[in-house]
């Protein structure tokens, strides 16, 4: 495998989004989390503040009870009235992932690349999460939130990325058969949980 791409799924709290930051840095490769809406702005043309206010938009709707046929990789055209709609972003999205994938090693953070990888060759598709007590003690350490309303967000965040997923794969986001590779992140430190994703990588790379 001359390259690999890492995409990292994760429940609110488990810290998946520091351990492909240090997984990436560690590798000497690229990561991409909300850079991606930066380049899908980039690729269609679309002011990339409505890429970000569709996910925005999302969370506040009932959108994601409607029924929707999982992504299949098609592109709404400039001069269609839908070009900006909600689905024709995650798209653009799903573009940029795909190019990624082709041009360079990295680590991708969230927006469904697992489903949307799932095809390619050179893709190791992990899933981080914790106990909820370990996801509150990390949420504490940076919020100011109550025990409760901490449970709350985290409640809340998960069901919205459960949601999210669901809506644009049609697949269930905490399905293990989804990822190459589950990590509990409190059963390790962030560097005993990067070896393990570098020794998977030896072996998966034989």
């Amino acid at each position: 495998m001359d390259k690999v791409i890492i995409t990292i799924a994760r429940s609110y709290g488990s810290g998946g989004r520091t351990m492909g930051k240090l997984l990436a840095q560690d590798l000497g490769i690229k990561y991409y989390d909300r850079e991606i809406l930066r380049l899908a702005s980039d690729e269609s043309g679309i002011d990339e503040a409505l890429f970000g206010k569709a996910d925005e938009k999302l969370k506040n709707t009932s959108l994601f009870k409607i029924a929707r046929k999982a992504y299949q990789g098609e592109l709404i055209p400039p001069e269609s009235d839908d070009f900006t709609c909600n689905d024709n972003l995650f798209n653009y999205q799903a573009k940029v992932i795909k190019e990624l994938a082709e041009e360079e090693s990295c680590v991708i953070i969230g927006r469904c690349a697992d489903y949307i990888l799932k095809d390619h060759p050179n893709v190791i598709r992990l899933y981080c999460y914790a106990p909820l007590l370990d996801c509150i003690k990390r949420e504490q350490a940076q919020s100011s939130l109550s025990e409760v309303d901490i449970i709350r967000k985290i409640n809340r965040i998960d069901k919205y990325r459960s949601d999210y997923y669901k809506y644009y794969t049609g697949a269930d986001w905490r399905d293990v058969r989804n990822y190459d590779f589950c990590l509990n992140t409190a059963s390790m430190s962030y560097e005993q949980l990067i070896e393990a994703v570098k020794a998977y990588i030896h072996i998966y790379k034989k």
